[in-house]
């Protein structure tokens, strides 16, 4: 069975509303590994912390953190449901900040997935090009940030595998019409909680949520909860 709770990423306009930014073609958060809670993820099952942005046709674009029921930890770009590339050159430790990038480049048919561990200032980057969709918009639209799990065995989300802190949540605008990766990052200041719409409780809490350098933030740990994120 599959399950989420997390968060639609928003700015405020003039009356203090949350909306959705226009004209997105950049995503990126800092996720930072906090404590080991342990593997209890069921036989064949696995979950994500996500970064995720839909574009303006409802695909969706990830660089997810994910788990295994096999111990095995690895970041992984994913492009409308399917797993493009696991990056092999940078690896999830304890104790560690990863700097996640999402960039949809209209000039190169491309969307640009960056992974930095900003401990050891390491970079691993992966161009998925889409020449071949030819209909595909090159922006986006909903910024989603927290948790899915798929569960093979059983119908219940289970106890993540690591506390973490999600921060610096941006949003990139084009800076430069000629060049495609020149882009200007913006900060997210409210959340909008989302889930599936299951009405059960999750084994997670979500605490701290605040504004450190002009972004919103937040962690995650054990706990109980029946929906994402509301800071606005």
């Amino acid at each position: 069975m599959h399950f989420w709770v997390g968060s639609f990423c928003s700015i405020l306009d003039i009356n203090n509303k949350p909306i959705a930014p226009q004209g997105v073609i950049a995503i990126s958060d800092v996720i930072t590994l906090v404590e080991d809670m342990g593997n209890q993820i069921p036989d064949k099952s696995w979950m994500l912390y996500l970064l995720e942005i839909f574009n303006i046709q409802n695909i969706a674009i990830e660089l997810n953190l994910i788990c295994q029921f096999d111990n095995q930890d690895y970041f992984e770009a994913i492009f409308n449901g399917v797993n493009r590339y696991r990056f092999k050159q940078i690896l999830p430790t304890l104790g560690h900040s990863y700097l996640r990038q999402i960039i949809l480049t209209h000039q190169k048919k491309s969307i640009i997935y960056i992974l930095e561990d900003q401990n050891t200032k390491q970079i691993e980057r992966f161009d998925l090009p889409l020449l071949n969709i030819r209909d595909f918009v090159f922006e986006g639209t909903t910024h989603f940030t927290g948790i899915e799990w798929w569960n093979k065995m059983g119908n219940f989300p289970y106890s993540i595998k690591y506390s973490i802190e999600i921060s610096q949540l941006m949003y990139g605008l084009c800076d430069n019409p000629s060049d495609s990766e020149s882009i200007i990052y913006r900060p997210y200041n409210a959340l909008i909680p989302n889930n599936e719409g299951s009405n059960i409780e999750y084994p997670i809490s979500f605490y701290d949520v605040k504004i450190r350098d002009d972004c919103v933030c937040y962690n995650v740990a054990s706990g109980t909860c029946k929906v994402g994120l509301q800071y606005c």
